[in-house]
């Protein structure tokens, strides 16, 4: 048997990998601390349960229409209004199988072979990954801690070439934390409104995880909104990761494309999970924001932890819930069997010694770092880093 090429110019994606690795451990007996997966630790808000046990019980169990059901593209529209003061008709959205699948969509739609994608690191492993089933080229910017990894308007502008044709970014964002303030994006747009062939692709799966106050979009400002698209889901605000729920506002040309995609690929999304997403997304928000509130007391532990790490440098994080120190202190270091030569060796020690999962910053773009979830536990937060701390003493 003889398999496309197309499954050679992509990875499997990191984050997977290491929880998979850790399951297995955990399947030998062993006690694995997950620090690995960007997955709330929380059930959804039972108010969202009861929609959709409504939607089964009054026979919501029907193919559905491949944008979504009109409701839920009018409650994702009510939703950017209310949030973000941003005015979106149901034509501009569409709704899909998870946000990866509205990234993805967005990415096909848009990229052609040798079309560039500039995207600041770090970034979401799945990124570049879409990018080269696309067959198109990422460019990186490199940010650095010292910057909070963030990009500026200079080095945007100096990665801008005739062939750029998408500049993708989340904020808050996975795996660094940065988050984007207005005064920062407006310095964005002034680069953009010159190249008004750029469509930038905005994740803001995390927008409710904001350690920093107001979630701002670059979709606000009105000389590039039809430039903009954002992706959006319910997966991290709402803690509703297995119900598969993401979508796009796009401008309609963009929105038709990506429906025409989806309309071949796995037409509309579950419809119970849709009906679901309608009381989420029009309901009461005080679960979210709870448990944003336990997330930064996370946060506080987390960062007190991290920071008691010789030679860890850490950028203490603006949204969503990781940590992503500079972990290179420890590259050449050994315990007299195993040499730490890379970030990928870094993690596989935790792993295998101090049985915490993490994730190499190879994936996100950014080889000196490592990133741990805050996703779990104050208890297993407090246990990993006791036994992180422990393992990394024996390196010398």
């Amino acid at each position: 048997m003889e398999l496309s090429s197309l499954l050679n110019r992509f990875s499997e994606p990191e984050t997977l990998k290491m929880a998979k690795l850790g399951r297995e451990l955990r399947a030998q007996g062993i006690d694995v601390i997950d620090l690995s997966l960007g997955e709330p630790d929380f059930d959804t808000p039972k108010h969202i349960k009861d929609a959709a046990i409504k939607a089964i019980n009054d026979n919501w169990s029907h193919y559905t229409p491949v944008p979504g059901f009109l409701d839920l593209r009018e409650a994702v529209c009510t939703k950017l209004k209310r949030d973000n003061n941003l005015d979106y008709k149901p034509e501009h959205i569409v709704v899909s199988t998870g946000a990866k699948q509205s990234l993805a969509n967005s990415i096909l739609a848009l990229v052609d072979e040798g079309d560039e994608v500039i995207i600041p690191t770090p970034y979401w492993v799945t990124y570049s990954e879409l990018v080269k089933i696309a067959r198109g080229k990422v460019v990186e910017i490199r940010t650095t801690v010292e910057n909070k990894f963030k990009t500026t308007a200079a080095e945007l502008e100096a990665a801008i070439t005739p062939k750029t044709k998408v500049f993708m970014f989340s904020s808050p964002c996975n795996p660094s934390g940065a988050v984007y303030s207005k005064e920062e994006l407006a310095a964005l747009v002034k680069v953009f409104e010159k190249h008004p062939g750029i469509t930038i692709l905005s994740d803001e799966i995390y927008e409710y995880i904001n350690f920093m106050g107001k979630h701002e979009s670059i979709a606000q400002f009105d000389s590039i909104k039809d430039q903009v698209v954002i992706i959006n889901g319910l997966s991290k605000g709402f803690a509703m990761t297995g119900w598969r729920l993401g979508y796009i506002a796009a401008n309609s040309a963009i929105s038709k494309a990506c429906e025409k995609l989806q309309g071949q690929f796995t037409s509309g999304t579950c419809s119970i999970a849709q009906k679901a997403a309608v009381a989420a997304l029009t309901g009461d928000l005080r679960p979210s924001l709870e448990m944003t509130e336990e997330f930064t007391r996370r946060r506080t532990k987390t960062l007190e932890l991290v920071n008691a790490i010789p030679g860890f440098k850490c950028f203490a994080p603006e949204g969503a819930f990781y940590v992503f120190p500079d972990v290179s202190y420890y590259y050449g270091k050994s315990n007299g069997t195993e040499t730490i030569k890379n970030a990928a060796d870094f993690s596989m020690y935790l792993l295998n010694t101090a049985h915490v999962s993490s994730v190499m910053g190879d994936a996100f773009g950014e080889p000196n770092c490592v990133r741990f979830s805050f996703a779990n536990s104050m208890q297993n937060i407090e246990r990993a880093w006791e036994r992180i701390s422990e393992a990394l003493s024996k390196l010398s």
